[in-house]
This record gives C-alpha cells, structure tokens and sequence, in this order.
C-alpha cells in the first residue's frame, strides 16, 4: 500500500510529492488555458488537455465559442464530461442547482456577498457545508463579464500546503484537528436554518487527495483556542496576503470557464455596465476525474 505524502510522520513521502508537484506546477496563467469550440461537446483533445492540466495544478481555464449564450447546459454538460456529476443543492443556487451569480437585491440574495458587485476574499467554496457535503468540484462559467473589475486570483491548495508544512509542519497537524474551524449557525428571521459546522481545513480524501476547507473573513467565524492554531491560522493569512510565485490572477470573458478541485480563489469588486455581470457556478461533491 502506497505511502501517503500528507501524513505528517513521513518526511520522505512528502519530499518526494513535494518535489514533482514544485516540478509541475506552473506559475503563468496562460500554462492553464485550453482553448475549445464547444464546451457541450468536447473533442477527446481538449478534453485530455483540460483534465492534464486539473492533475497538474488542480484547475484549468477554457476559451470557448459560446459568447454570452446563457444556455445552462453549457457548465452543466461541460462538467459531466469531466466526471462531476453531484451538483449541491445550496440555498443560493438556482432550481437545477446551478448559482446565477449576478448582483441580486431580493430578500433571498441581498445579503450575501457573492451576489453583490463587492469584493470576496481568499476561500475555497461551501466551508459553512457539512463534513459529507463538502464541494470538491468547482465550475465557473462566464456569460456576461462585468464592465470594470470581477478578476479572481488563483492558488492551488496543495501549494498552500506545501508552503505550510515546509514553514512548520505543526501548522499542518493543527489545520487538521477535526475541531480547527468552525462557521457559526445562520439565522434567518430568528430561525436557524445552518447549525454550527466544525471541522478541519485540511482533510485527506478516501482516494488519497487533499481537500481544503478555508475562508479568510474575519467576523462569524471561530478557530480551535490553541497557540499552534493561532500561528498555524496567522501563517495562511500572511503568505495569502503577501503573494506566492504560485498565485495567479485573470479574468473570465463572455464564454470562458474555470474548472477546479475547488481550488483557493478570490474575486475583485466590479462594476456593472449596461448589462449586468453573469457568471453561471456549479458546485459538485465530485472531483474532477483523474483521465
């Protein structure tokens, strides 16, 4: 039985994942862009080129043809090609479980940063989701760019591990208590429609693959009441405040997509213009398969 690279008693797994990853990994946005004609049907090269590069990296970007066709099939079929299939059904989303995103006013949406034209910081998605729930795949399809802003910056997990670990691998056994981070209980109208969700930032799949689990916001939010955690917490905030050769940053015009294993990412604030910014988001408890 293969050695895993994330167990902490294992130095030797570990430099020897550590140093393929480092060799693989590229740090210019353009190594992830595959250029496609139609994301609903995709050839066997472009689909062999998207998924080289999720293995790699744990994301791709692609150039589609549809422009600003707002035909949902188009992130919904595109990422069943790639193997995900389970989409979550969150309180945001649309009723075939895929997010509109675009500035929302109603009761719904209004208070919720994702649908506002406001800046979002470094997270991975669905961390408030229960431990069997969690969002493994993540696609991003953009209908409507906005007229200003609306860039996301980019870094695979597994970079932040690296960097993590090589700093202090304590950070790393404390990022992983079952008991690191947890996102209060939502309320709505004096009624709890979320309880409390505890658990780690890193996790380690049954199939062997990492999984991270994180946001940066500041408020409504409790970390494990330990000295390691606290350093552990403060060293993530610092290298994704203060930038890695590894972190990259674009953004998505009408009838491009990003596909991940919902990776670390950000998105700048934006402003409309005389047609409002759509992205179209598909959460999967899938990851992207492997070939």
């Amino acid at each position: 039985m293969s050695v895993s690279p994330f167990a902490l008693d294992d130095d030797s797994a570990y430099q020897h994942w550590r140093e393929h990853k480092l060799a693989q990994t590229p740090t210019d946005l353009a190594a992830l862009i595959v250029e496609i004609r139609d994301p609903r049907q995709l050839t066997a090269a472009e689909r062999t080129a998207l998924l080289d590069r999720c293995r790699r990296t744990n994301m791709a970007i692609y150039i589609g043809t549809t422009g600003d066709d707002p035909d949902k099939a188009i992130p919904r079929m595109l990422g069943a090609q790639l193997g995900l299939h389970c989409l979550d059904h969150n309180a945001g989303a649309d009723d075939d479980a895929i997010t509109s995103l675009t500035v929302q006013t109603d009761a719904r949406h209004r208070d919720y940063i994702p649908y506002s034209n406001r800046a979002i910081s470094w997270h991975t998605d669905g961390y408030y989701n229960r431990p069997e729930q969690q969002i493994h795949g993540l696609l991003l399809h953009c209908v409507q760019p906005a007229a200003e802003g609306g860039q996301n910056d980019l870094l695979d997990h597994e970079i932040a591990y690296i960097l993590l670990r090589d700093q202090n691998p304590e950070f790393i056994r404390a990022l992983m208590h079952s008991e690191c981070m947890t996102i209060p209980a939502n309320h709505v109208d004096g009624e709890e429609v979320r309880p409390d969700q505890t658990g780690a930032v890193f996790t380690v799949r049954a199939d062997g693959r990492l999984h991270m689990r994180y946001t940066n916001r500041a408020r409504n939010i409790r970390w494990r009441d330990d000295a390691v955690t606290r350093e552990a917490v403060a060293a993530l905030k610092s290298l994704l405040e203060t930038g890695t050769p590894w972190m990259m940053s674009g953004r998505l015009e009408a009838g491009w997509g990003l596909i991940s294993n919902n990776v670390l990412h950000t998105r700048s604030g934006f402003t409309d213009g005389a047609v409002p910014r759509l992205l179209y988001r598909a959460r999967y408890y899938d990851r992207l398969q492997e070939t």
